[in-house]
């Protein structure tokens, strides 16, 4: 009889060089790499080799960088989502895609589950999960740290590396790692170690070797840098004259910003599972799309519109970062979303400077700004009758004057 194949979101690192083998081992099967290039850079370099060295029968290394931008960053940008106020959803947004290609190559390569490296403390678990759930509902999902015996042979990570070492696992580790960073196209993050402290403080000079995609603001250029940013329906098609594709969009906006210090982040965020953690973020490119978009907004989407979406970012943002990208709610949210950015056209002028993204200009040919109507002179088009404000007020202090009325009664 054939093995049973299983499918395994594949790193490279310790813990999934690791699991691949604790896999092969404990369930006799076949396992299968995948590791999707999402724009980790020279974290790719010599991960076939790895995961053939540490018994995978084949690996699949998919560059999934266009698709990543174009159907996964722009339409959450179109939703102008942002969880907590703060984070641009890096990761989050990146659980869907490679989970999706997953249970692509589990369905291609005739594998009855697929696996994943998360632990059970964190939101990358429930991303994929939930992913396959909605795609691949008759694919099983291994979740190593989640079982027991797995727990229990690997306690620590010094269990871990003594593992490797036996196996002739070929991983780069040592006992002390200071934080874990996850990097992709849009963003990097870094957690745990010395971060878990929130008084501790990465921005300080001595910490300046922790970032990776961007300087210290401290340490950008003195001059100002000023870009064009030219929409079409939502999305940036253009920068400073350049037709661009969306992949190429992001590529150009993360030197951009990086250069200039700009989307940095240190939050506490709220995970799905119920816990607070400590993340450090640095997003410059979609630093600056959230901030341009946001701009050519103000200029050519209608007032109500907007704040119709405006009043459904907190639920998309969760949307993303609980990981129900495939949920119907979320696609339903999109197309209201889509919608609402069919005019979401022009171009946006920006200033960058140290850290900062700073507004210098929008025009469009579907503005709704008419500067005859908002003009504080004498109105030429005849459009708004000031007058006609004295009737809306009453109508609109109607209500408050009847409550107040009846308050007052109360109290005699």
């Amino acid at each position: 009889m054939a093995k049973e194949k299983i499918v395994l979101a594949y790193s490279g690192g310790l813990d999934t060089s690791v699991i691949l083998k604790w896999l092969k081992e404990t369930y006799d099967a076949e396992i299968i790499a995948f590791t999707a290039d999402i724009g980790q850079k020279d974290e790719l370099d010599g991960l076939e080799e790895k995961a053939l060295a540490t018994g995978a029968s084949k690996i699949y290394i998919d560059d999934l960088r266009a698709e990543f931008a174009k159907d996964f960053i722009n339409p959450m940008f179109q939703a102008a989502a942002l969880y907590e106020g703060q984070y641009l959803l890096g990761t989050s947004i990146a659980r869907p895609l490679i989970a999706k290609r997953m249970v692509e190559i589990a369905r291609a390569e005739g594998a009855t589950a697929i696996a994943h490296g998360a632990t059970g403390k964190g939101n990358d678990q429930v991303r994929f999960e939930l992913t396959a759930a909605a795609l691949a509902p008759e694919i099983s999902v291994i979740a190593p740290w989640r079982l027991e015996e797995f727990r229990e042979q690997f306690p620590g990570r010094a269990e871990m590396i003594a593992y490797a070492e036996k196996h002739n696992i070929p991983v780069t580790a040592s006992a002390a790692k200071p934080y874990s960073t996850d990097r992709n196209l849009l963003h990097i993050s870094f957690e745990s170690g010395m971060l878990e402290d929130p008084w501790f403080d990465p921005s300080a000079t001595s910490n300046k070797d922790m970032f990776v995609l961007s300087v210290d603001p401290e340490d950008a250029p003195d001059q100002a840098e000023y870009i064009e940013l030219e929409f079409a329906a939502g999305d940036c098609v253009a920068i400073n004259g350049t037709q661009l594709s969306p992949l190429e969009v992001m590529e150009t906006l993360n030197e951009l910003g990086g250069k200039h210090g700009i989307g940095r982040v240190d939050m506490v965020e709220n995970r799905f599972v119920g816990m607070k953690s400590r993340g450090v973020y640095e997003t410059p490119g979609g630093t600056i799309l959230f901030t341009a978009h946001r701009k050519m907004e103000s200029l050519t989407m209608d007032r109500d519109v907007m704040h119709l979406r405006d009043s459904l970012i907190s639920k998309y943002a969760s949307l993303v970062y609980n990981g129900f990208w495939f949920a119907p709610e979320r696609l339903a949210i999109q197309a209201l979303v889509s919608e609402s950015q069919k005019n979401v056209s022009g171009t946006v002028r920006l200033k960058l400077y140290k850290g900062n993204v700073i507004g210098a200009g929008v025009k469009s040919p579907v503005s709704l700004y008419n500067p005859d109507i908002a003009t504080m002179e004498a109105d030429p088009t005849k459009a708004y009758d000031q007058g006609d404000a004295t009737g809306f007020i009453r109508l609109n202090a109607l209500r408050l004057k009847v409550g107040s009325g009846v308050e007052q009664n109360a109290k005699k």
